[in-house]
């Protein structure tokens, strides 16, 4: 009798059934290795990690100490069960701001869409935490006490470590838009801000989103599955500017605005009107967008201020190396709040290999993590969209090649010097896999058979395919 198999997501606790886990998460894209197979008892354990992201080795560190990790998001988390592999008689703990266990941010916009309940957004099982003797301390840090090795919360509690991982993402921006103070503005971040948005929604209730990123669109398509009256604000020409060509840009626009969703781009917002209450939303132009909710989906920046105070170098981010360490000794940075190689990343699947490798180092075991193509794979509104690298180059050595494979879909693929660097896939994410591999080893294309297999008019552009 054949035994179907469960693997769960490590990083956005996705549960798939079958004999092996699928490709690339359907929830938030990250890779089949990124998977662990479930017991049916025991909790799932650490997956194996893509060697194009992490390089470990001698990780059996005989580590006795205390660690403390500031931050309890999924770059912090997987810190701790790092260190916990590597260090199995290690003190660890994580500083929790938020009240409750750690949750997945990531799926806040399925919690505004009514797709998952609030108890299913756990990223672990309260007994993981027991089980794995990691205590989650419930605080605000305010010192990170690189003096005396004591990290100080607000209530007056200290914590001693002998080494630190500062794991503590980022913050809304908050753009300085006149009336971005009155009731019924949101921003989203925390379950506690989704929950303050649901209470304003309602059917028929009026929404304006304020940026056409990620996060503006898989809001503004959770909350009109919830009946709201969603009106998306972009400041550029097309959506998602940054992960789309405009042509691919423009054809997810007209997706949206099939569903009911207005989508107004080129808008620059004057101010934010009404009373007490917001009223709407008025543009330079002198147009004005009623609203009885407006969300600011407008960029994030990284909760720095701890490592500026104690003196570590902040650039965008906390500066660490390949090995998450920065300036100060003994003390590691993960996630939205570190910068690598010049790029704060802001995507899930980095604060994963961030907090891992800054988790078995902080052990004294020996981890590095490469830099990553920055790379993004959703679904809004039922549309699958995949970015990764540069898919909008703007020096002469780059070769650009699009098509429309179908109707309502679109590839672009970028190469440089023989090699694959970008690409963008909207509404075909099909061979997704084949071209994240091929960015990430950075493989020459007459080397890269099974990319040049699934993108037949491609290697056909390329001379590299079989002739019409």
């Amino acid at each position: 009798m054949t035994t179907t198999k469960t693997w769960q997501c490590s990083v956005c606790g996705y549960v798939h059934k079958g004999d092996a886990p699928p490709r690339q998460c359907p929830v938030c894209g990250v890779d089949e290795d990124l998977f662990s197979e479930m017991a049916s008892v025991e909790a799932p354990t650490a997956p194996a990690t893509r060697t194009s992201m992490i390089a470990e080795r001698d990780t059996g560190a005989d580590f006795r100490g205390s660690i403390v990790i500031i931050g309890a998001g999924v770059a912090g988390v997987t810190a701790a069960e790092a260190a916990r592999e590597t260090a199995p008689d290690a003190a660890i703990a994580i500083v929790n701001k938020e009240p409750g266990a750690p949750y997945l941010r990531l799926n806040l916009t399925r919690f505004l869409a009514d797709e998952v309940d609030a108890a299913s957004l756990a990223m672990k099982e309260p007994a993981w935490f027991t089980d794995n003797r990691i205590d989650v301390v419930h605080g605000d840090a305010v010192d990170l006490g690189l003096a005396d090795r004591r990290t100080v919360l607000r209530d007056g509690r200290a914590l001693p470590y002998d080494r630190l991982v500062l794991a503590a993402g980022a913050h809304p921006f908050v753009p300085p838009i006149p009336g971005a103070t009155r009731k019924g503005v949101h921003v989203l971040r925390t379950i506690d801000d989704a929950a303050a948005i649901l209470s304003r929604v309602k059917s028929g209730t009026r929404v304006v989103c304020v940026g056409g990123g990620l996060l503006g669109l898989e809001a503004a398509g959770a909350l009109n599955r919830r009946g709201a009256s969603v009106t998306v604000l972009e400041g550029w020409g097309w959506l998602l500017p940054r992960q789309l060509p405009e042509r691919a840009g423009r054809l997810l626009g007209d997706a949206l605005a099939a569903t009911g969703i207005r989508v107004v781009q080129d808008a620059k917002v004057k101010e934010i009107a009404g009373d007490e209450e917001v009223h709407g939303v008025v543009l330079e132009s002198g147009e004005e967008h009623p609203a009885q909710l407006v969300l600011l989906a407008t960029g994030v920046r990284p909760n720095s201020y701890l490592a500026r105070r104690a003196g570590i170098k902040v650039d965008s981010g906390a500066v660490v190396d390949d090995g998450m360490r920065t300036s100060a000794t003994n003390v590691f940075a993960a996630g939205d709040v570190a910068e690598h190689r010049g790029v704060v990343y802001g995507i899930w699947p980095a604060a994963y290999a961030m907090g891992r490798v800054a988790g078995i180092n902080a052990t004294g075991g020996k981890a590095e993590m490469a830099r990553m193509p920055p790379s993004n794979r959703i679904k809004v509104l039922g549309v699958d969209l995949f970015s990764i690298g540069a898919v909008s180059p703007t020096d002469g050595s780059a070769a650009i090649f699009d098509e429309e494979p179908a109707p309502g879909a679109f590839r672009r693929l970028v190469t440089r010097d023989g090699r694959l660097v970008g690409a963008a896939l909207y509404g075909d994410t099909a061979c997704a896999q084949e071209v994240k591999d091929a960015i990430e080893t950075g493989a020459q294309l007459s080397d890269s058979p099974s990319l040049l297999a699934a993108l037949p008019a491609f290697a056909r552009s390329l001379g590299l395919g079989e002739a019409d």
